[in-house]
């Protein structure tokens, strides 16, 4: 790269894209030229990235002339089949989706614990975790750099938007349905409320949580909890990291949250444990129960750290951690964190 970098955006018009646009006009401006680029039907749209308007441009093979990285948000499908014609034609490809994230030759990348791994990327892409993953593992990193993680278990309180724009608007039209009446007082009265309106989830999400995200996978887990497994394993470089996942959906727009049990390879405190997360990149401790501060989607969305509270030292294993933490899952769950892989590749050149 000689100059300023010319920066791709493909996925532009979707929930984390809109999103992602707005942290490149917030954040330091390296780029030259930004591109926007989306399906054929979104061709011709005019968004603002930097105060401007861009027109976006069809995703096609000529795209990507010039280009030197690529920022996908797209399904899986579509990074699967793009993506490599992005890298052919020159760009470093850092992507969103799940296509690439298991792929032993792409690095799965969060700048706060393993920066380093960006730089080796034989298929020229750089994969982004899913945003569950990402919720806790800028917190977790900090403490596995001191402690030496040996075992993980968590359960999610995942929000609508994980689901995309009709995970959001399914909540909306539910919650209009139930606002103001008696319901959730009597068995099955939601669910007939809502009829067949449950958008992309299986059961009702207004006045009920959901314990289920993603597609069925072997034995009764499903595709969220085996992201969190692997993903984990592979950021934090302990492939064989006995982890368990319980994933739930609950009525909130936007920002994941996590309750963590992490066992350790010694004793641990909680003084310590505090100090290494009150000083973690990316990561702000919120954490005085007895005055009522502990972090909660309400408050940190919008945000970009990983918010941590309600740190205790496990009951009946000195060696183990219990912590709740909370994330912004289209800001560092998503958007930011694949902005973030591409100053690193961008910073390369200098």
């Amino acid at each position: 790269m000689t100059g300023r970098p010319t920066l791709a955006v493909v996925g532009a018009t979707g929930a984390v894209g809109t999103v992602l646009l707005r942290i490149l006009s917030q954040r330091a401006d390296i780029w030259g030229d930004i591109r926007l680029i989306a399906s054929p039907r979104s061709a011709g749209r005019k968004l603002a990235v930097r105060g401007e308007e861009v027109e976006v441009a069809a995703l096609a093979e000529e795209a990507f002339d010039g280009v030197d990285i690529a920022l996908f948000d797209v399904p899986d499908e579509v990074a699967a089949q793009w993506a490599p014609v992005a890298v052919a034609k020159g760009a470093v490809v850092v992507d969103n989706s799940g296509a690439f994230r298991a792929d032993p030759d792409v690095p799965l990348v969060v700048p706060e614990v393993n920066p380093h791994a960006a730089r080796r990327r034989p298929r020229g892409i750089v994969s982004s975790p899913n945003c569950t993953t990402l919720t806790m593992i800028v917190a977790l990193g900090a403490l596995h750099a001191e402690f030496g993680l040996r075992e993980l278990v968590v359960s999610s309180y995942q929000a609508v938007s994980g689901a995309g724009h009709a995970g959001v608007e399914t909540l909306r039209r539910q919650l209009s349905l139930v606002a103001g009446t008696e319901l959730g007082t009597s068995p099955g009265d939601v669910r007939r409320a809502v009829g067949d309106d449950t958008g992309p989830f299986p059961e009702p999400v207004a006045l009920n949580v959901v314990p289920w995200a993603g597609s069925l996978c072997d034995d009764g887990w499903s595709s969220e909890e085996m992201k969190v497994r692997d993903e984990s394993r592979k950021i934090l470089g302990l492939p064989q990291l006995p982890v368990a996942v319980t994933c739930v959906r609950v009525p909130v727009v936007t920002t994941h949250s996590l309750t963590v049990h992490a066992r350790f390879e010694g004793e641990v405190t909680v003084g310590k444990a505090r100090e290494i997360m009150a000083t973690a990149p990316g990561v702000v401790l919120c954490d005085d129960p007895a005055a009522g501060e502990f972090p909660t989607p309400a408050d940190v969305v919008g945000t970009d750290p990983t918010w941590v509270g309600r740190v205790r030292r496990a009951l009946d294993d000195p060696t183990a951690l219990e912590l709740f933490v909370c994330g912004d899952n289209l800001r560092k769950g998503s958007a930011l964190n694949a902005a973030q892989i591409a100053e690193l590749v961008a910073a390369e050149a200098d």
